[in-house]
């Protein structure tokens, strides 16, 4: 089991890998991994740290608050979200991500195994050793697959950049940190106020 596990994730991959969500599926690995376009990424750490942790469960919580009883629900990791291209067939689908936090209006895309198909709102805390991942490889399959938000959170920085996607591309916005008060486009009603947020994380 251990040489199995060396290979899958030591294997140079092509441009698009060759890992599918029907391959994710055999799969018993201890560490928590995802796929972007067929490629495995593991993760930094064996645990997120502590702030991280912190800033995730805050944000969930304020989520869950402001979407009682309304139609778009909150999920926190580990919740798989598979982002099928052409088809939702299992073996047709190469990108499964483990955001920290996402929003799913549409409740079509829900089952039993977590979401398939672009979630309204995207969250990801920074970690050290991940910043490529999440600013790079995710925001490129988030952007594709139609994610309407994707927020990015820096821990350490306190700050937050929201992603808007607008004709298929996403514009950025300034780093809020303390002080601001940022909203959801796509979330009515939904704001932040990053100087209490924060004031809150030890």
């Amino acid at each position: 089991m251990e040489s199995d596990k060396k290979d899958l994730v030591e294997e140079p991959f092509t441009e698009y890998g060759r890992y599918s969500y029907a391959d994710y599926l055999t799969w018993e690995i201890d560490e928590m991994v995802e796929l972007i376009k067929g490629k495995v990424f593991r993760s930094a750490a064996a645990a997120p740290r502590r702030k991280h942790q912190e800033i995730a469960g805050m944000l969930y919580s304020q989520f869950l608050i402001h979407l009682e009883g309304k139609q778009c629900k909150a999920f926190i990791a580990p919740f798989d979200v598979r982002l099928p291209v052409k088809s939702r067939k299992n073996e047709d689908i190469f990108t499964v991500v483990q955001p920290d936090i996402c929003v799913v209006c549409d409740r079509s895309k829900l089952d039993d195994a977590g979401c398939v198909g672009a979630p309204d709102l995207i969250v990801e805390v920074l970690s050290p050793g991940n910043n490529k991942k999440e600013l790079q490889n995710k925001y490129e399959v988030y952007e594709e697959s139609g994610v309407q938000e994707y927020w990015i959170i820096s821990p350490y920085e306190e700050t937050l950049m929201i992603n808007t996607l607008t004709a298929g591309k996403y514009i950025s916005s300034r780093l809020f940190t303390r002080g601001d008060i940022v909203k959801s486009e796509c979330i009515a009603g939904f704001e932040l106020d990053l100087e209490e947020f924060f004031e809150k994380i030890d």
